[in-house]
Order: structure tokens, then sequence, then C-alpha cells
């Protein structure tokens, strides 16, 4: 069988197990431009190799091409497309380090939102208060850049002050509740917008100037713009400068350190910010507390003071 129809029986077997394999599938389309429709039993660790190694230094994607490939592999064995697996028996420890999410100050946040109308300016096809709403309703409601994209004017309920999140990264929908600010911030831009865009319930939330939906890569190519104006960058190559994502992972921290701050069991409260985010469990919420001075100085207030207390006892 050739590489390609194996690649699409593969992800439909994936899909039919309620798998949505995105970013898989770009892999694997990837993988059979870089080495061909050839027969996939026939598919050389060579060529194998280049595609794993690419051009650069060894990367967690190089690691996440492995694991997809393995998996391409492990389906064709399993039904006789394929008698040996051409993948490399080691994988290479990564020579870049990991990419650390940035987590934004709260003067970072002032920054950018006021360098939003001049990000915004000239021929850009995303209006100011469209794209200033996006990025406080991703931080708001630390919600991802796919969901608040696919969010229609009929998941906004602002009499209710919630979102309606549906069909997420895990198949899942939810309730996103709103707090009063950011109620009325969508309020507002609801009311402007309505003013010239479609306001059917299925049309798109966050629109072009033309109405059309916006864009993924729109709205990353406009926050690249944004930081540059605002000023919010770090050191190191283009690829590991802040994202639009760290707006969800800044929220996380940020509602942490609040808790801790307000004296909270913020052991107790962890389940509910995973609910909150739109994980599957516990350990995926973790991932998005990233250890800053300020939280970890929040943290080591609270040991202290409970050290206190016992050594009183």
């Amino acid at each position: 069988m050739r590489l390609s129809a194996a690649v699409t029986r593969y992800l439909a077997h994936k899909r039919a197990l309620g798998h949505r394999f995105r970013t898989e599938e770009a892999v694997l389309r990837a993988f059979c431009k870089a080495v061909g429709d050839e027969p996939i039993a026939l598919i050389e660790p060579g060529a194998v190799r280049a595609f794993l190694n690419g051009n650069g230094p060894v990367t967690e994607y190089w690691i996440k091409k492995y694991r997809v490939l393995s998996g391409l592999y492990r389906y064709a064995l399993a039904r006789g497309l394929a008698e040996r697996v051409p993948l490399p028996s080691a994988i290479p420890k990564p020579t870049v380090p990991a990419f650390v999410p940035y987590i934004y100050s709260h003067e970072e946040l002032k920054r950018l939102l006021d360098a939003v109308p001049a990000a915004c300016a000239g021929r850009v096809p995303i209006e100011g208060n469209v794209f200033k709403t996006l990025l406080l309703v991703l931080y708001g409601a630390g919600l991802r850049i796919g969901e608040a994209l696919a969010l229609r004017l009929g998941d906004v309920d602002p009499g209710e002050a919630c979102l309606r999140v549906c069909e997420t990264k895990f198949f899942k929908s939810r309730l996103v509740p709103l707090g009063t600010d950011l109620t009325g911030v969508l309020s507002e831009y609801l009311a402007k917008r309505n003013e010239s865009h479609p306001s059917a319930e299925q049309a798109s939330l966050f629109c072009f100037r033309d109405g059309s939906p916006l864009s993924q890569s729109a709205a990353r190519s406009a926050f690249r713009r944004l930081r540059a104006h605002a000023g919010v960058l770090r050191e190191g190559c283009p690829r590991r400068q802040p994202r639009l994502h760290d707006l969800r992972h800044a929220a996380a921290v940020h509602r942490l350190i609040a808790w801790y701050r307000s004296g909270a069991d913020v052991q107790a409260l962890l389940p509910k910010l995973a609910t909150y985010l739109g994980h599957v469990d516990l350990a995926s919420t973790q991932r998005y507390l990233t250890l800053t001075p300020e939280l970890l100085q929040q943290a080591s207030q609270r040991f202290e003071r409970y050290a206190m207390e016992h050594n009183d006892d």
C-alpha cells in the first residue's frame, strides 16, 4: 500500500476513536511530501531520519514527529502493511531547550492593550476593537485561541455573564463564567460589532473588517506586530518570543497568585481551575502553572506561615 493511502486509513482509524489528530495529520502529510508516495513497506530508514532531522537542531518537535510516525508504523505492522519499522531505535535528547511559556506581568498586559491601535492601523485587516476584545477574552476567560475564534454570537450571553465553548480540544463543551469587567467589555463590543457586521446567532464573534471569520494565522501575525509595538520581548530567537497562547498561561498563573494572596485553599481550588480551563485532568493544568518569581514568593510565604503555626504547637 502506498504511503498516502496508509496515512489516510490511519487518520480515519484514529478519528473513529475520537481523536482530532489535526497536528498529527500535518506531520504525516509533511512526511508523505518529504519521502514521496512510495509503498509504506519500502520506505528506507535514511529517508525517515532525514525527515526527522530536518535542517536544524533536535527540538521537542523532532520527538513529536517521531511519536507520530511510531503510531503510524504500529498501525501498519498490526495490519500487515509493513514488516519493519524504519525509525531510529533511540530518541536523541533535544539540543534546544524546551519552550517555556511567557507569563505576562500586569504592566505588560496594559502595554499590549495600549498598543493595539498602532498595531491595527493602516491596511491591517483586523479592527482595533476586535483585536483588543479578543486579547481580553483570551486572558479574562482563559480560552485557547482556537476556542475564542470559534465562538459564535449565540455563544455569548452577557445577561448570564457566560460563554458557551463548544467542541473544544477534547471534544467537550463547557460554560465559562465571566467577570463583571469582561462582561461589560463584551456587551460594548457586541453593540459596536453588530452595527456593521452580520448579527445572526451563527455569525462569528470575531471577524475581519470585511465581516469574514478571523483566522488564527491573522491573529498571530497581528500579535507579533503588537508585541513589537509594546516592546514585550525576551532574549532568544524569534520562535522563542512571547506568544498569543501565553495569555492563557498568564491567566492561570495570575489566578493562582490571587488565591495565595487571599489565603484560599489552593489545592482544593485547582480542580476547579482545571474545569474552567477545559482540561481533562489536573496534570494538564499543572503544566500551565509556570513557576514565576511572584508565584514562588507567594508559595514561600504560605509555607512560612504554615511552618510557624506548627512550630508554635
